[in-house]
């Protein structure tokens, strides 16, 4: 009985984890999306538009291509962020798959 309450605490503890693994995912999906368009938007630009960044309350002025170089900086970051969030996800669902099947075996063995 102690093994079984061990087995669906770590599945609760999955799904939690899931849960928390699928938010930070789809928050970084739009911080990815939010830097692709204005990547894009900054692309439509003349190279001698003048660009800013907000720092805190203030903004400073950055040259077209170094902007365009944090962008793409930050892009590749939060692609892998992305990955790897992907891969713990799957690690998790995994987990709590197993889980779930050895309380169901514990279940059916206990029952017999």
């Amino acid at each position: 009985m102690k093994l079984l309450r061990e087995v669906e605490t770590q599945a609760i503890a999955s799904q939690q984890q899931i849960a928390i693994t699928r938010t930070q995912q789809a928050s970084k999906h739009r911080e990815m999306r939010m830097a692709q368009l204005t990547r894009t938007e900054l692309s439509a630009l003349p190279a001698d538009t003048k660009i800013y960044e907000g720092v805190g309350k203030m903004f400073i002025s950055l040259p077209l291509p170094e902007m365009k170089g944090k962008l793409e900086t930050q892009i590749k970051g939060l692609e892998g962020d992305v990955d790897s969030l992907g891969k713990r996800l799957h690690y998790l669902e995994v987990s709590q798959k197993n889980s779930k099947e050895q309380i169901d075996r514990m279940l059916r063995g206990g029952a017999a």
